[in-house]
């Protein structure tokens, strides 16, 4: 038998529930770090001073923070529609695949056209192959999740093999395509920038990160402020409620999860369009993935979504950073301390709605 809900302040389900989650997950991150016999307070002090501590260091955070952010709101859209798309890695792959694919074909055209085009073409890219597991749901009664992960695979293989055997640089060894015109690619932040007196150290920070802030305004003007979020939100809470008030759940479920494909590729625009100024293999790098923890963390809205974007930029890059400094706090490590916040925002998020819920309680007996 299920234990009843729990219910909570906005505000406190919002902010307190994650704050106390991080907060729990830190702590036990510490005792592992004293496990093998270094100090917490040291090893968090150089991840703050990694990430957070220098122009380069904020750099690199920001970076970081840009996947989770695209990543994030890809699921969180989905999360808002009662879907669970796990399926960010394949739709963010086929969104470089078709933004290099209008790289080929229009890198002719001057930078104004060349590098709107392209991520219009990402993001066409991301929505088709998140339309698709959304259809099969809604006409076939396939559920989302389990096509999602077989997609994953199915684009995984397929940029294999079109690096390889199609799109590859004539010439090189490495599954890449050629290098992207220069006026297809995204400006690096410190070029954009420098017109205005920044001068910023080189970093992979680029214009993408503007279009991630813009993408958590626009995700949260959709869900809460368009009659599309209202049918979103609804079909999200009781399906059979929409289709009594007149909302298709089967278009919504389509609509969603093309909505949330195309936010995906936004992991490629920043890789492809504004790092590597190529598509390489295996340039997701896992951000899908991560991007599940930071929507359940965040609690799906774009606020939280910003929030825990930064919170895993500035675990990956403090991280790395810390491993350089401590090398007895391995890479893996900080693997390891990633996912016990995971676990924490996720397995454990009603254990911590609960403990919160009886500490308000008692505040107000005692107020």
């Amino acid at each position: 038998m299920s234990a009843a809900p729990v219910d909570l302040p906005r505000w406190a389900d919002t902010a307190l529930v994650p704050l106390v989650s991080v907060a729990a997950a830190l702590l036990v991150a510490g005792l592992v770090v004293v496990g093998i016999g270094e100090s917490p307070l040291e090893a968090t002090a150089l991840l703050l001073r990694g990430s957070l501590g220098s122009a380069e260091g904020i750099g690199f955070t920001l970076y970081y923070t840009t996947n989770f952010i695209f990543t994030g709101l890809a699921v969180a859209v989905a999360y808002h529609a009662g879907l669970f798309n796990i399926g960010g890695e394949g739709q963010a792959t086929i969104a470089g695949l078709c933004a290099a694919l209008a790289c080929t074909v229009l890198g002719a055209l001057p930078g104004f056209l060349a590098a709107p085009l392209a991520i219009l073409a990402a993001a066409a890219g991301g929505a088709l192959y998140g339309f698709i597991p959304g259809w099969l749901q809604a006409r076939r009664g396939s559920h989302v999740v389990i096509t999602t992960i077989m997609l994953n695979f199915v684009a995984a293989t397929l940029i294999v093999y079109l690096l390889r055997e199609v799109m590859g640089k004539a010439g090189s060894m490495q599954p890449e395509t050629p290098d992207f015109p220069a006026s297809a690619v995204l400006l690096p932040m410190h070029k954009l920038l420098a017109p205005l007196g920044l001068k910023l150290p080189a970093t992979p920070l680029n214009s993408a990160f503007l279009l991630a802030l813009a993408a958590l305004a626009a995700v949260w003007l959709l869900i809460w402020r368009t009659r599309l979020g209202y049918a979103i939100r609804t079909v999200g809470a009781n399906p059979h409620a929409a289709a009594y008030a007149g909302i298709s759940p089967a278009r919504i479920t389509m609509v969603a999860m093309a909505i949330s494909g195309a936010l995906a590729g936004g992991l490629a625009v920043n890789e492809a369009l504004g790092v590597q100024h190529r598509l390489v293999l295996d340039f997701t790098a896992g951000y899908g993935f991560v991007g599940i923890a930071v929507a359940l963390m965040g609690r799906a809205h774009p606020v939280g979504v910003g929030l825990a974007a930064l919170l895993f930029g500035i675990l990956y890059q403090g991280g790395a950073e810390l491993s350089f400094d401590k090398p007895a706090i391995t890479r893996d490590m900080v693997v390891v301390i990633g996912g016990v916040l995971i676990l924490f925002a996720g397995a454990l998020d009603g254990l911590f709605r609960r403990a919160v819920a009886v500490l308000l309680r008692v505040g107000r007996r005692t107020g």
